[in-house]
């Protein structure tokens, strides 16, 4: 085989994996854009949807109560 067929091999291959190598960079940097993106999005969706605690306390509240009663009457029953 002659010298100059041989590196027409080699840089053929050496264009082969580097166009594979290249794709493959390629599918990663748009799988990375991509997942930036999602974080983002779903960033926005929880500071939205976030319920600050005074809220929270706030809705609570009736629940807590209800209960008061409920343990403070099974405190006064008789057939404990």
């Amino acid at each position: 085989m002659e010298p100059q067929v041989l590196i027409w091999i080699v840089d053929g291959l050496l264009v082969l994996l580097a166009g594979v190598g290249g794709w493959l960079l390629r599918q990663l940097w748009d799988a990375v854009k991509n997942l930036q993106k999602e974080i983002k999005d779903l960033e926005i969706k929880v500071a939205k949807e976030y319920v600050p605690y005074d809220r929270l306390k706030d809705a609570l509240e009736p629940i807590m109560e209800t209960l008061s009663e409920i343990k403070h009457s099974l405190k006064d029953k008789a057939d404990k």
